[in-house]
């Protein structure tokens, strides 16, 4: 029999050749950064069109209480996101990477394709804003196995001394999806406007429905992949035994609860930094200093642009100087900058607030382009991808969520501008002390952690 017709899993992996390796390599990274990209388009277009969608689905409210009760609907499906991550990482680590994240593509891009299909409250009334809830609960609960799967299934395909680079492109396609939806959203309101005709019947459909094609051709690409090598390592050596994966959640509730709370502890400022810098910066200036609302949307532009490229030289950095050392950094960065970058914001001044965000997205990219790789190498095979999505999705739905409400009310509370700044010091600061309590893997084979 040729090596052709051998499948892969069977084949010893140091007998294939480089290039078949370096080409599925590219065919995981690029469906990878393909499914979280349609992830996070969806929830930019969700974002900047909450105005247009609250007349579709809510007409009858105040425009300010209908805005808020869409921006509600979008929090309530990130309330669920702990509990998918507890399903698809237990299916992740049971079934393989290849059968969750192919399953969750389809859930994920088929209820954000229905909900460009959703009636609005004129034609079925309080039933639109209802099935509008239940596409984004099911929208939140697929996608929160996404972004662990993602950077999992490259991590076990990736060389150990570019792992960092390559779980780099999972936040930077979180980063292009932002981007591209918020550029998507501003050019359907500098043709059509907000209120006009075609942008309530039918403009802002077009974002959600590209979901459709976008999640089918990545789904398509993931069900003509193996699994990754080193979960196949692990089945064929668990078969030796006669044994199987069996309650990965429980076993990494029971084996490895300290690896669990440090990594909860490492993502905290993830999530409080990402929402942070990238979408409440924007508010902060635009309500709380009363800055021009157009130079805050450029500024927003450019630091994501810089954000996706400083993500992979993050990455890179990262597999040369270590996961631990990167991370420790950023915290300290955080810690240092975060108060007297809030009082230069208090300029006004579009260079200064441009340099200041441009600083601040470059510690950001020390974080989020280290993290990814970092939790990949935190757990073993048998549990990576539950350890990953649980303590990810954790964060994100207690800290990430509330990152600007929590910061609106705090200077609401105190009657001091610069209040989230320290709110931001004190999660470096957990972060900080979960890093120091964690290990140092870089550079390590997956099979050896």
């Amino acid at each position: 029999m040729s090596a052709e017709t051998i499948p892969a899993h069977h084949r010893d992996p140091h007998a294939i050749p480089e290039e078949e390796k370096h080409k599925t390599l590219k065919r995981v990274t690029f469906s990878s950064f393909l499914g979280n990209f349609i992830e996070w388009f969806d929830y930019a277009s969700y974002s900047y069109l909450a105005t247009v969608i609250a007349l579709v689905f809510f007409p009858g409210e105040d425009r300010m209480v209908a805005t808020m009760m869409t921006f509600g609907v979008f929090a309530l499906a990130f309330l669920v996101r702990p509990i998918g991550a507890i399903f698809w990482g237990n299916m992740g680590d049971k079934k393989g990477r290849k059968w969750a994240l192919s399953v969750s593509i389809l859930l994920m891009s088929g209820s954000t394709f229905l909900i460009g299909c959703l009636p609005g409250y004129a034609a079925i009334g309080v039933a639109a804003p209802i099935l509008l809830l239940l596409l984004r609960v099911v929208q939140g609960f697929s996608a929160s196995g996404e972004y662990a799967g993602a950077a999992t299934f490259i991590a076990e395909y990736a060389p150990k001394n570019h792992r960092g680079f390559y779980c780099s492109m999972v936040p930077a396609s979180t980063a292009t999806g932002l981007l591209v939806g918020s550029l998507f959203a501003s050019f359907m309101y500098s043709v059509w406007g907000a209120d006009s005709t075609f942008m309530v019947d039918w403009g802002w459909r077009i974002p959600f429905l590209l979901a459709g094609p976008l999640g089918y051709i990545t789904h398509y690409i993931r069900t003509h992949l193996e699994d990754s090598p080193v979960y196949e390592i692990m089945q064929e050596q668990l078969q030796k035994q006669g044994r199987q994966v069996e309650r990965p959640i429980r076993t990494l509730l029971k084996r490895h609860p300290r690896k669990l709370i440090v990594s909860f502890g490492a993502c905290v400022l993830n999530a409080v930094g990402f929402y942070a810098v990238l979408t409440y910066l924007p508010n902060y200036l635009e309500v709380t200093l009363n800055y021009d609302a157009a130079s805050a949307s450029l500024i927003t532009t450019i630091t994501l642009v810089v954000y996706i490229g400083f993500i992979f030289l993050s990455g890179r950095i990262s597999d040369r100087f270590g996961r631990k050392r990167m991370l420790i950094g950023a915290c300290v960065g955080f810690i240092v900058f975060t108060v007297p970058a809030f009082m230069l914001l208090g300029t006004l001044n579009f260079w200064t607030i441009l340099i200041v965000e441009l600083v601040m997205c470059l510690i950001l990219t020390v974080n989020d382009g280290t993290l990814s790789s970092y939790l990949t190498e935190t757990f073993p095979t048998d549990v990576r991808y539950s350890g990953f999505a649980l303590s990810f999705n954790l964060a994100n739905a207690i800290f990430g969520g509330s990152a600007s409400y929590i910061s609106f009310w705090l200077i609401s509370v105190t009657g001091s501008d610069i209040a989230p700044a320290w709110y931001m010091v004190g999660i470096a600061c957990i972060a900080l002390v979960a890093m120091i309590l964690s290990h140092e893997h870089t550079g390590k084979d997956l099979t050896e952690v």
